[in-house]
């Protein structure tokens, strides 16, 4: 097989990357993965937030669910470093080869969605820097062309591949850590603390319990979204212990921090102007001042750049896990059309919440089958002559590609959740569960239970095929 061939599919492709290939040191793995973490959609998160919850509230709520769920769903990054592959590869044994191509692509379809965001944002952001110079763009038009814009600029850096993302995240880091620290300057020199402290929550209608969980459930969802994407980079990552804390510092602490300042900056907003924004690059004209507005905003509409190139790398790597066939290139291009499709719409951005818990209930019952898998069933080994298929091995095709026990949980899980737990298209809360767990969190917990005891059943010798 030709070297340039199999080196290239090892980078963007699903061939695992041997110890001494990986180039990703704890730094430029924490630094790469924050990088994406904190998009511009942090601070739409953060004001999503703010509709329900008051400061105190927020800082509890953001930071005890975002940390949580990371630390718990990012455990199985110990084997992605391990043994050099990705989450998808190792759920093979879970949903077998067709269906990781099926679960897969529906899952990256969902998280493209967040690019559709940053795209959005970084529209906002350039249209307000020239608004600051005196040059009113015609929005109809510009919007949209700039939305774009983005989404091009990203695919090149996607396909440049892991190094020039790597480099690109080093400075964007950097300045974005910036950025948070001056809006929460902004807002503090804009409103006094005590204002922000008294303000009350817009959407108010709910009882304090109710506001505080539909908030959790959009923290659980943002924390979920991370962990189907979570475990691609860390398979460059030089050793375990660097790959893991790299991962849930990034997605756990620095993350948090980002929607944080998104929620003050919206309870800031609110107080100075009585309206609610959820845009933050009108929120930076409107709080601060010219010149540190207009660094802030430069700065916002670059980062979406860069993580538009991240987001496309890592989502095709997801989707090549399941069609190993297609060419990276390839799967990069369409997933450009298909962002620019989602930017122009603008659907995600019209049902936010919504949006963020669907995509969470997709992953929520996966997340809790392969934290299961690794920890007590497998027991963090993996047989991947099983998981290639070398040399006739043939143990996770299941039923015609398809791990069946696996496909029911997931649907078995989703019905469920929406019936008698939470349905996230209408907002409306079926049980007192939910009041616990969040939708999201009873579709992981559901899950991987659900799992576990039927790997103590008659279905053992189905599902552990490589076992028994």
């Amino acid at each position: 097989m030709n070297k340039n061939y199999i080196q290239q599919e090892t980078i963007t492709g699903v061939v695992p990357v041997l110890s001494n290939e990986r180039k990703y040191s704890f730094i430029d793995l924490f630094l790469s993965t924050s990088g994406f973490a904190i998009a511009t959609w942090c601070y739409t998160q953060g004001a999503y937030v703010a509709q329900y919850l008051s400061l105190k509230q927020m800082i509890i709520n953001i930071f005890s669910f975002n940390m949580i769920w990371v630390l718990i769903s990012c455990l199985p990054v110990l084997f992605a470093v391990r043994y050099g592959i990705d989450l998808w590869i190792w759920l093979r044994a879970i949903l077998g080869i067709r269906g990781v191509a099926i679960v897969a692509t529906l899952i990256s379809l969902a998280n493209f969605g967040w690019y559709a965001v940053a795209a959005n944002l970084f529209s906002s952001s350039m249209i307000n820097l020239f608004g600051v110079f005196g040059v009113e763009l015609y929005s109809n038009f510009w919007k949209p062309f700039l939305g774009f814009l983005c989404v091009f600029l990203g695919t090149l850096i996607s396909l440049g591949g892991p190094e020039i993302i790597k480099w690109t995240n080093r400075f964007l880091v950097v300045a974005l850590l910036i950025v948070g620290v001056i809006i929460v300057i902004i807002c503090f020199s804009s409103v006094s603390l005590n204002s922000i402290l008294s303000v009350k929550p817009p959407l108010s209608d709910l009882s304090p319990l109710e506001r505080f969980m539909i908030s959790a459930e959009g923290n659980v969802a943002f924390a979920f979204s991370w962990s189907t994407q979570a475990l691609v980079l860390p398979r460059l990552a030089k050793n375990e212990r660097g790959g893991y804390w790299a991962t849930t510092l990034s997605y756990g602490i620095i993350a948090p921090f980002f929607i944080l300042s998104g929620g003050i900056m919206a309870l800031a907003m609110f107080v100075k102007s009585g309206i609610y924004e959820s845009d933050p690059t009108v929120m930076l004209v409107s709080l601060g001042s010219p010149i540190l507005s207009l660094l802030s905003l430069l700065l916002v509409a670059f980062a979406n750049i860069g993580t538009q190139g991240t987001g496309s790398y890592v989502n095709c790597m997801i989707i090549k896990s399941g069609l190993p066939k297609l060419s990276y290139k390839l799967l990069v291009m369409i997933s450009m059309f298909y962002v620019t499709v989602l930017t122009v719409s603008e659907l995600v951005e019209n049902y936010f919440g919504t949006f963020i818990s669907i995509a969470a209930y997709i992953q929520g019952p996966i997340i809790g089958m392969i934290v299961v898998d690794y920890l007590l069933v497998r027991k963090r080994k993996l047989s991947l002559k099983s998981a290639y298929f070398i040399d006739g091995d043939t143990k996770y095709k299941f039923t015609k590609g398809f791990n069946l026990v696996g496909i029911f949980i997931i649907l078995i899980t989703l019905i469920i959740s929406v019936l008698f737990v939470y349905n996230p298209i209408t907002g409306e809360i079926k049980s007192s569960i939910f009041l616990i767990l969040t939708g999201s969190g009873f579709t992981a917990l559901f899950g991987g239970i659900l799992y576990y005891i039927l790997t103590l059943t008659k279905f053992k010798n189905y599902l552990l095929k490589d076992k028994y």
